[in-house]
């Protein structure tokens, strides 16, 4: 089964606890044992798993990757599109997540959930769901 659904960023760079969403749709699925892929479908975005109980982890992670990957930088990229950093933001996390799924529910540790980023906001973001 696959879905795929909207996240509609407001800011130029942003985290999502997309957990419940993926929750839901493991559910509709009917699979009691397999996986689930999430891919953000975008290139400026990442999914990934991490603690989601404390919002701030999100932020955090977005502040580290600021750190990491200015935004003006000579960046080759920015004489076509101006937002290489997010190319290489995406890039350091990755697009997509696969994590198992048993008795019909995520297999994730007590504080983990999925985080989509965005980091060429604000605009519409699309995250595909498989669960297998």
């Amino acid at each position: 089964m696959k879905e795929v659904f909207t996240i509609a960023s407001k800011e130029s760079e942003q985290c999502f606890d997309i957990t419940d969403q993926v929750k839901s749709i493991v559910a509709r699925s009917g699979v009691t044992d397999g996986f689930c892929h999430v891919m953000a479908l975008h290139s400026t975005a990442a999914v990934v798993v991490n603690e989601t109980h404390d919002p701030n982890i999100g932020r955090d992670v977005i502040t580290a990757l600021g750190r990491m990957v200015p935004t003006r930088a000579g960046w080759l990229h920015d004489e076509i599109d101006d937002n290489a950093h997010s190319h290489v933001k995406a890039s350091l996390l990755g697009p997509s997540e696969v994590i198992a799924v048993e008795g019909g529910e995520l297999v994730l540790g007590t504080w983990q959930g999925i985080w989509f980023f965005d980091f060429d906001g604000p605009r519409d973001r699309r995250v595909s769901v498989r669960v297998q």
